[in-house]
C-alpha cells in the first residue's frame, strides 16, 4: 500500500477525510490502460416478483424505454434482446473510445453443462464466441457476468431455489468453468453479489437470503472457482454499505470492487448519510487498499456518470483505480436505444476529458 493510501487510512480513522482538500489527492497518470466499460444485458432475468400485471405478453409492443423496462423486468421465458441494438451499441462504444463490455449472460446461453437453464432463443456457445471475436476486433474487451446474488439469480431457474446446497455448488462450478472457457480465460469475471437483503425481496412469493458466515462461505466458494483458473473475481461492493467492519475484515484484496452510486453529487449530498454510506465507500475502499472500478449510471439522472469520474479520480489513487463502468440498467431492446446511447455519450465525454 503506498504512502497516499496510508495517509487516507489515517485520515479516515481520525474522522477528517470529509474535509481533506482535493489538491492533496493529486495523481500521476495511471500506469495501466484505463478501463472504460459498459454493462450490457443478454439476459434480463434477474427478479423473482415479475412480470407485473399487464406485461405478461410474450411479444412486446412497447413504445417507450420505461415500458420496455417494465415489460422485461422479471423472469421471461423468451430472450428479451434485440440484436440490431446490440450491434449499434458496440459500434458506438468503440467510436466513443470505450474498451470493455461486461456482458450479463444469465440464461441467455445454451450452456453445454446445463442446457436446461436456457430460455427460448438463447445463444449457442458458438454464437457467443463469434460475438466475442467481433468485439475484440473492435477494441472491446469482453468480460462475463453471472450474478449469483440470491436476489438476482432468477436466471438459474430451479437452481435459484437450491442455494447453498451440494447441487447448487455443482451447478455454479460448472457454469463458471464453462463461461471461462468460452471467453478464453478473461481478465475478470463479475459475480454480482449485490442487494441480497430481505428488503429487496419483501414483495416476492419465494425469498432466499444468505447471511453472516453462509453468505461469506458461498462468496469464497465462487471466488475460488474463478481464481483457480487465473481469472480475477469482480463484485458489486454494496455489502459494505451497512456492514463495513465485517466487509473490510473478510473481503479478500484479490477481489476487484465496484461500488455504485447513481444519484447526484451536489454539495448537500456530502453533508448527509448519502455521503457517509454510499459515496464515501469509494474513499473507504481506497483507504483499505482495494482495487476499484467505480460504477455510475444515467439510470435516474443525466449528470451522475461524469460526476462519478470527476469525483473518483480525485479520491482514488491511480494505482488502484482500474477504470470506470456505466450501467444504464435497461434491457437491450429497441425502445431503450436512446437511453443506452446517452449512457455511452456521457462516458465518452469523460474519456475526452481525461
Amino acid at each position: 500500500m503506498n504512502n497516499r493510501r496510508n495517509f487516507i487510512k489515517q485520515a479516515l480513522a481520525a474522522g477528517i477525510a470529509c474535509s481533506i482538500p482535493y489538491r492533496l489527492f493529486a495523481q500521476p497518470k495511471p500506469t495501466q490502460k484505463m478501463i472504460w466499460a459498459n454493462l450490457l444485458h443478454l439476459s434480463y432475468n434477474m427478479w423473482e416478483d415479475y412480470p407485473r400485471p399487464g406485461y405478461e405478453a410474450v411479444d412486446y409492443n412497447c413504445t417507450s424505454c420505461q415500458e420496455a423496462r417494465e415489460w422485461a423486468h422479471g423472469y421471461r421465458t423468451n430472450l428479451t434482446f434485440d440484436e440490431p441494438v446490440w450491434n449499434i451499441l458496440l459500434k458506438d462504444m468503440a467510436a466513443a473510445g470505450m474498451n470493455m463490455v461486461v456482458i450479463d449472460l444469465g440464461d441467455a446461453i445454451v450452456y453445454e453443462s446445463h442446457p436446461e437453464i436456457a430460455i427460448r432463443n438463447a445463444w449457442t456457445p458458438e454464437k457467443l464466441r463469434t460475438e466475442l471475436a467481433k468485439m475484440r476486433k473492435m477494441g472491446l474487451e469482453p468480460i462475463p457476468k453471472l450474478n449469483f446474488a440470491a436476489t438476482h439469480d432468477t436466471w438459474m431457474g430451479e437452481y435459484s431455489r437450491m442455494v447453498s446446497t451440494r447441487k447448487y455448488y455443482e451447478v455454479c462450478r460448472d457454469l463458471i468453468d464453462e463461461v471461462i472457457r468460452i471467453f478464453d480465460n478473461p481478465r475478470f469475471f463479475h459475480l454480482g453479489m449485490d442487494e441480497e437483503t430481505a428488503g429487496h425481496q419483501k414483495t416476492w412469493n419465494y425469498t432466499v437470503i444468505r447471511q453472516n458466515d453462509l453468505w461469506w462461505g458461498d462468496l469464497y466458494f465462487l471466488i475460488s472457482e474463478v481464481e483457480k483458473q487465473n481469472v480475477r473475481p469482480w463484485i458489486w461492493s454494496d455489502y459494505a454499505w451497512h456492514n463495513p467492519d465485517v466487509f473490510f475484515r473478510k473481503m479478500p484484496k484479490s477481489v476487484l470492487q465496484s461500488n455504485w452510486y447513481y444519484e447526484g453529487f451536489l454539495q448537500n449530498d456530502f453533508e448527509t448519510e448519502n455521503y457517509k454510506t454510499y459515496i464515501g465507500l469509494y474513499e473507504k475502499l481506497e483507504a483499505h487498499g482495494y482495487d476499484q472500478i467505480p460504477t455510475g449510471s444515467n439510470h435516474s439522472n443525466d449528470t451522475n456518470m461524469e460526476a462519478t469520474v470527476d469525483y473518483c479520480r480525485k479520491v482514488i489513487d491511480s494505482s488502484g483505480l482500474y477504470g470506470f463502468m456505466t450501467a444504464p440498467w435497461r434491457p437491450t431492446l429497441m425502445p431503450c436505444l436512446d437511453k443506452h446511447q446517452e449512457a455511452i455519450r456521457q462516458i465518452g465525454r469523460a474519456i475526452k476529458k481525461y
